[in-house]
């Protein structure tokens, strides 16, 4: 097993742990939560291989329906420290997305795509199974809203190439552009940065006056 499948694996295991967390945390039964955690942590990575035109990865290895098992298991024992403490979300999300955006541009770049497709992969890796944990739980997804999700995944796959580029070997490149994700969302949530919203505007041109006393 080479360093890159161990990545995957723990990636999958933080990923389906953050969505079986937000599950339990709106009483889904232990099947609910489970569909919710395996979503979190393959969607990404099907929507990727369904455009790369290869055979989705969770279906030729049955260690991924393994590991969000083994997930939902380490939620139920200690279910009383990880649904109830906040940042406990955060911590496997962040986790789970930087890990998934290494391994999205790193199957990407095995398949031949240039180096804009596997940045993209990598963003679709990392940001897309949580995008579909939200919408299983009823939420607007982290992707669409004004936080630092998406495009924490997108550095991050800059940060892979310019470490590649700079001739940093293998592991070092997939631990400084996975860490440069796990930065990049952190510093913006403790110092609330985050994207501009877009404002909608009335027929007449103006601005909605809701939004504007918002």
């Amino acid at each position: 097993m080479d360093f890159i499948n161990i990545i995957d694996y723990i990636g999958t295991f933080a990923f389906a742990i953050s969505g079986i967390r937000l599950a339990a945390a709106k009483n889904f039964d232990w099947f609910g939560a489970y569909v919710v955690g395996f979503v979190t942590a393959v969607g990404g990575g099907t929507l990727r291989d369904v455009m790369l035109e290869v055979t989705p990865f969770w279906m030729e290895q049955a260690s991924y329906i393994i590991i969000t098992g083994l997930a939902l298991l380490f939620v139920i024992i200690f279910r009383r420290y990880v649904v109830r403490l906040d940042n406990t979300f955060f911590i496997f999300d962040a986790v789970g997305i930087a890990l998934f955006t290494v391994v999205g541009v790193e199957k990407s770049m095995e398949a031949g795509f240039p180096v804009w497709v596997n940045i993209i992969m990598g963003t679709i890796t990392g940001a897309a199974g949580g995008m579909f944990r939200d919408i299983f739980i009823n939420e607007v997804p982290l992707i669409f809203r004004k936080e630092i999700y998406a495009m924490a995944c997108l550095a991050g796959g800059v940060v892979y190439y310019v470490c590649r580029w700079a001739g940093l070997p293998a592991i070092a490149v997939q631990i400084v552009a996975a860490a440069s994700v796990i930065l990049i969302r952190v510093l913006s949530v403790y110092f609330k940065v985050s994207l501009p919203s877009l404002k909608s505007i009335d027929i007449s041109g103006h601005r909605d006056v809701k939004e504007d006393r918002e």
